[in-house]
């Protein structure tokens, strides 16, 4: 096996869990998710010889998976109005990333219904703790985009979360 061979093999090794945690938070349906680390790392694949001397390597696949995550949303969300959580497989359930978010699962219900590009937004920005300017190379889009979006992003969120935690009973 020749070292090109070997560094792919251990870069697939190593990114694998982050870029399915990545493109399952920004679409949200594990099948889809997989199908996208795959199709990333297939485009890789065919440009590791260059993608290797890259400073991070990693975060041109994120770049990647983002753009081919963002890029069929509306397909996706056809899908997703289709299937529930309560009809996938057990399996499916066990070995999802989302199961490493258990009790907050209001959170990722809110995450989960914003647009993507503000799901993107906010998973790279605050789930991977990616700075602004990384997040906007991923997107490919100016840091004031991110920070916007960001902020769209997080006010939905707190919206989505305020109503979720009312209990204050409506007088009659």
């Amino acid at each position: 096996m020749d070292s090109r061979r070997a560094d792919f093999d251990r870069f697939v090794a190593e990114s694998t869990d982050v870029l399915l945690r990545t493109a399952y938070l920004i679409v949200w349906d594990l099948g889809e998710a997989e199908d996208l680390v795959q199709e990333t790392l297939f485009v890789l694949a065919r440009r590791w010889p260059r993608v290797r001397r890259m400073e991070r390597p990693l975060a041109y696949a994120r770049r990647v998976l983002v753009n081919r995550a963002v890029g069929g949303a509306g397909r996706r969300a056809r899908h997703r109005r289709e299937l529930s959580a309560d009809v996938l497989p057990e399996r499916a359930l066990e070995t999802s990333p989302r199961a490493d978010f258990g009790e907050h699962e209001e959170l990722m219900g809110a995450l989960a219904a914003l647009p993507p590009r503000q799901r993107a937004v906010l998973v790279l920005r605050y789930f991977l703790d990616l700075p602004e300017a990384e997040v906007a190379a991923a997107l490919k889009c100016s840091l004031g985009t991110v920070k916007s979006t960001a902020s769209r992003g997080l006010a939905r969120l707190e919206q989505a979360m305020r109503s979720a935690n009312d209990t204050r009973s409506i007088p009659t």
